[in-house]
């Protein structure tokens, strides 16, 4: 479960993220969309802590992450828009220092590395180094792992940009199994017909303050995502 009370944060005098409030439960997949420059990425950090925050409060399977970190970075795993790899490492080197991160045995982290690696198409490249991989590639090697210690929270910065259909595709099919199996999953992204199609539940941002939330079904009860999103939009300029 994720939940976030009345979170705040600023970059100097600009407000990026103004009193948000919102909980993910335990097997619903959540979209998070807004404008760029909204406060997606921004509240996603402040979740994952890589930022600190001015106020509020965050819980990750009930862990608050200011108070102690590194137990709720444990029960969690986020995957930014673009993500730093180590580009002098093997595929597999990476894979490996992140199931050490994570305490995971031999048995389980191949066990893990082979499923994810075979389903997203990168298996056959794990023992190349990162730095010759395609933006794709370091996009699936990144979500690969964020997967492979079973993280209770998963948190993903437009984790389609980049893939190709079948492993888009794949993916999807993924997220559907983990949240089936009682993951949280929020993350942010543009590409609000997946959303629409794959989504439990949806919250939508508006200069960092949480403007609509609630089941897909209740959004979208007279229209379509992307129409109420343009709508909620469009009223800033009116």
């Amino acid at each position: 479960m994720l939940e976030i009370y009345a979170l705040a944060k600023k970059f100097g005098e600009k407000v990026a993220v103004d009193s948000l409030s919102l909980t993910v439960q335990d097997g619903q997949i959540c979209a998070f969309i807004g404008h760029n420059g909204a406060g997606k990425t921004t509240t996603l950090k402040c979740i994952a802590g890589i930022l600190d925050f001015e106020q509020g409060e965050i819980l990750v399977d009930k862990i608050d992450v200011q108070k102690d970190p590194m137990a709720a970075k444990k029960q969690l795993a986020y995957i930014p828009d673009n993500p730093d790899l180590y580009d002098h490492l093997k595929g597999n080197d990476y894979l490996n220092f992140i199931a050490d991160v994570f305490s995971m045995t031999k048995e389980e982290r191949k066990a893990k590395i082979e499923e994810y690696a075979k389903r997203l198409g990168i298996y056959n490249d794990l023992s190349s180094p990162i730095s010759s991989y395609s933006h794709g590639m370091k996009q699936k090697l990144a979500l690969v792992s964020g997967l492979i210690h079973n993280p209770k929270v998963l948190l993903l910065d437009e984790p389609f940009v980049g893939l190709d259909p079948i492993s888009s595709h794949e993916f999807k099919n993924i997220m559907q199994e983990l949240a089936n199996n009682g993951v949280t999953i929020f993350y942010s992204t543009h590409v609000l017909d997946v959303a629409e199609k794959i989504c439990s539940h949806v919250a939508i941002i508006k200069e960092g303050r949480l403007i609509k939330f609630g089941t897909m079904q209740e959004i979208t009860s007279d229209d379509s995502l992307e129409n109420i999103f343009l709508e909620l939009e469009n009223e800033k300029h009116n």
